[in-house]
């Protein structure tokens, strides 16, 4: 051995270490922050007047309506079923958002509590979007919705 190998080994043994800590530490984090479900990119698209509304917005609709089948066990015996409809997925200057129409059917009412219970769950389900894009084609509205969840004690 030469006078400076040493050093260049102990060198490369502190690159590989710190490499080897940044892949465990990444790994760690995907598995406790979770992806949430992939992004689709492959449901058709129809036009409407909902995909017309958001493309004069300035949104690029990259996914038609997804359909997300639940089940439920109930006490470990009673199994149920459900789903859940994203009506589209959109995209615009590189951000997601999950758009989900209005219906006369199951109105939506702009209070935070209305908002939770109607549109939470799908961001929670794909946490890499941005938010909700609430559009109402009768009124030609889109409302942008952002959650930020606080991980604070309230004591």
């Amino acid at each position: 051995m030469q006078n400076g190998d040493g050093l260049v080994i102990f060198l490369i043994m502190i690159v590989l270490g710190f490499w080897i800590f940044l892949s465990i530490r990444a790994r760690i984090r995907k598995t406790v922050e979770g992806e949430g479900l992939p992004i689709p990119d492959e449901a058709p698209v129809t036009e409407d007047e909902v995909t017309r509304l958001l493309d004069d917005e300035g949104y690029k609709v990259i996914s038609g309506k997804q359909r997300i089948p639940i089940h439920i066990s109930v006490n470990d015996n009673e199994l149920l079923q459900s789903r859940l409809f994203i009506d589209y997925f959109v995209e615009r200057e590189g951000l997601y958002y999950i758009v989900k129409s209005a219906r006369e059917r199951k109105p939506m009412e702009l209070t935070g509590s209305s908002i939770r219970d109607h549109l939470l769950v799908f961001h929670l389900l794909y946490p890499q979007t941005t938010g909700i894009l609430y559009v109402d084609s009768q009124q030609r509205k889109v409302q942008r919705i952002l959650f930020q969840i606080d991980n604070e004690d309230e004591g």
